[in-house]
């Protein structure tokens, strides 16, 4: 409710300040490393395993994907699409775990935007130059340049906001519900004499639940699909 806590503090540069936003995150790299290890571990071209079929089947749907959003010319940034799409899923999904989702943090979201539109302009210089890069800022028509600027800068803000907005609102609402059905819980069972059954959070058991089946499953593996489609439109655009 009130943001990441912070964990640590790294006496280096006046003091840095490690919330467990980051100390999640390197949960959730270490695991998804782990998991790649294993899922490519002794691939082999005849009789593959089921891990080995799962994970080409995987890789097929991405590049797949690409293909048709972005074309041919763009299936390079296939590895970087797959990368933000598995570990938004992953960021969001790890609540179900206890951890806190790193996608509730907006400096996490705004990292990822900030990527995505480095990528963009990058894109865009090397396909159309320095000069094209700065003449398409005056298209159609020089007087709204200003426009066009604030367009730009407003890409990867949307992007961000959207994302954050969406998987923090269920952490709110999420924690609200079970705050509430703990105090009503000790409304109905009030009048049990015995103290120990008179504080259980019966009504905790299975509502919560159902909110998490569109919260943490639902929500999670939209907002990576629209973040991951966005970046790829976005740069397709960029570089046409």
């Amino acid at each position: 409710m009130n943001g990441p806590k912070v964990l640590f503090e790294i006496p280096l540069f006046g003091g840095i300040k490690v919330t467990e936003s980051i100390v999640n995150m390197w949960i959730i790299m270490a695991a998804l490393v782990i998991a790649s290890v294993w899922l490519t571990h002794g691939m082999r071209v005849r009789n593959p395993s089921k891990k080995q079929l799962v994970a080409e089947k995987l890789i097929t749907m991405l590049y797949n994907l690409v293909k048709d959003t972005m074309g041919e010319k763009y299936m390079s940034f296939a590895p970087y699409i797959g990368t933000l799409f598995i570990f938004s899923i992953v960021g969001s999904l790890s609540s179900l775990t206890g951890l806190r989702p790193i996608t509730a943090d907006l400096s996490v979201i705004l990292s990822w935007s900030i990527v995505t539109f480095l990528m963009i302009q990058v894109t865009n210089i090397k396909n159309h130059g320095v000069l094209g890069w700065l003449k398409s800022f005056t298209e159609p028509v020089p007087v709204i340049t200003p426009l066009n600027l604030i367009s730009e800068i407003a890409n990867p803000v949307s992007m961000t906001f959207r994302h954050f907005g969406n998987i923090a609102a269920g952490l709110v609402i999420t924690s609200l519900v079970y705050g509430g059905l703990a105090s009503l819980s000790s409304v109905i069972l009030s009048w049990i004499p015995n103290d120990f059954f008179a504080t259980i959070p019966i009504l905790q058991v299975g509502i919560p639940a159902i909110l998490s089946v569109y919260f943490d499953l639902f929500t999670s593996f939209l907002q990576a699909y629209i973040i991951c489609m966005l970046t790829m439109v976005f740069v397709q655009g960029a570089g046409d």
